[in-house]
């Protein structure tokens, strides 16, 4: 029988006393760092605006990778745009040579392919200078998704910096109920216009925020009186569902009838709340960048020379790391144990109705056999102990 988890460990940051100290900067390059920047409410609200401020005709083909959560791929059909899907190589990028099979760009600009969506993975950025030299010869732009990697060199630039627009989703790095941030080197941002939410979203995105805390068992000296008045708010509600449990099949796809399932677009073009742009603006952020790498390492040696498992890639100095990527063989047995014991970790099995499979795609192996171990730097040092440990007794 799996040991008794008395409360999952957070799946992403959560405010503690530990998280207003340190020193300001990172001392790493930031997507923020941009000229042009604009905070919205999520990742996918970034892509949204990007593509819109693209103005691309109706029915435009826009590229994107067959390794992907859905919220990727959404803002694509929200928008009346058509993905069109590219294969990966081993190092994560697009088989740039593949491209020229999906889509040729041509003289009629509703029939070739328009721009191309390309992400930094798991918070371990690479040079995109590749993919700038294609977009370049063939007028497509290129929206650089960093969703993963808010911090870190992406060869000689900086992450954000190769993109006709770079996206990033504030909520993987910050303590946050929501926000993103769209951003361009070499476009204004001035055009796209967001309106402010009301006061009730605003109050209960500050009182999310403290819950969370509390449900995670943040901020001690708080938790008693922090704990008797959710325990009130919420004693009228009825018990929490047990947590979703991972797909028993290796591979699934969303259903046709609910595409948008979890990819709600209704808000893209609403400013984030208050204590989201509070939090963003005055955190300390050099502890972000170091306990991720420090996390990401005890992971990675916790879990070296495991038996059917692998570390697809290591961290450099200069990164700050969303997640671990473990390849495991038994990866459907191995993550449902996880997910039942409240550990960190994400799985992108479930695909956008439509990704084909394509010949030397890494995307499609990856989404059936790679864990991404969560490394946040509100896990402790136990607590991220507790995550080697526990994937090593299900391998």
């Amino acid at each position: 029988m799996s040991p008794a988890y008395p409360q999952a460990l957070p799946r992403g940051p959560v405010l503690d006393w530990s998280s207003l100290s340190g020193a300001k900067g990172a001392e790493l390059p930031a997507v923020d760092q941009a000229p042009a920047r604009l905070l919205v409410t999520s990742g996918r609200a970034a892509l949204a605006l990007a593509l819109q401020a693209l103005q691309l005709p109706a029915g435009a083909k826009v590229l994107v990778p067959t390794y992907h959560c859905p919220t990727m791929i959404a803002p694509v059909v929200h928008a009346g745009l058509e993905p069109v899907f590219y294969a990966l190589g081993e190092d994560g990028l697009p088989r740039l040579e593949t491209l020229e099979t999906l889509e040729t760009p041509r003289s009629d600009a509703a029939e070739g392919a328009r721009a191309i969506i390309v992400a930094h993975l798991f918070g371990l950025p690479r040079s995109l200078a590749a993919v700038r030299r294609w977009c370049d010869a063939r007028g497509v732009a290129l929206i650089e998704d960093c969703a993963h990697s808010f911090f870190g060199q992406a060869g000689d630039r900086a992450v954000g910096g190769w993109g006709d627009f770079a996206t990033a989703s504030l909520t993987k790095f910050f303590p946050v109920p929501e926000a993103g941030l769209l951003v361009s080197a070499s476009h204004s941002l001035d055009g796209l216009r967001l309106t402010s939410q009301g006061w009730k979203a605003q109050l209960k995105g500050a009182v999310d925020v403290l819950e969370t805390a509390t449900q995670s068992g943040r901020l001690r000296g708080l938790q008693p009186a922090l704990r008797g008045l959710f325990t009130l708010k919420n004693h009228r509600r009825r018990p929490h569902a047990a947590p979703a449990q991972a797909p028993a099949v290796a591979h699934t796809m969303l259903a046709s009838g609910d595409p948008f399932q979890g990819c709600d677009m209704s808000r893209s073009n609403k400013l984030p709340l208050a204590v989201a742009r509070w939090a963003y603006a005055r955190l300390p952020r050099a502890r972000i960048a170091a306990r991720r790498r420090a996390n990401f390492q005890h992971l990675k040696q916790a879990l070296a020379g495991s038996r059917g498992a692998r570390v697809l890639f290591d961290a450099s100095p200069t990164d700050a790391p969303y997640a671990l990527p473990l390849w495991v063989d038994d990866a459907d047995r191995v993550y449902q144990g996880l997910r039942a014991a409240g550990m960190p970790v994400f799985r992108w099995d479930k695909l956008w109705v439509g990704t084909p499979v394509l010949a030397g795609d890494e995307g499609g192996r990856w989404s059936r056999h790679v864990l991404q171990l969560l490394c946040h730097q509100d896990l402790s040092d136990s607590e991220t102990a507790l995550v080697a440990a526990t994937v090593r007794r299900l391998l």
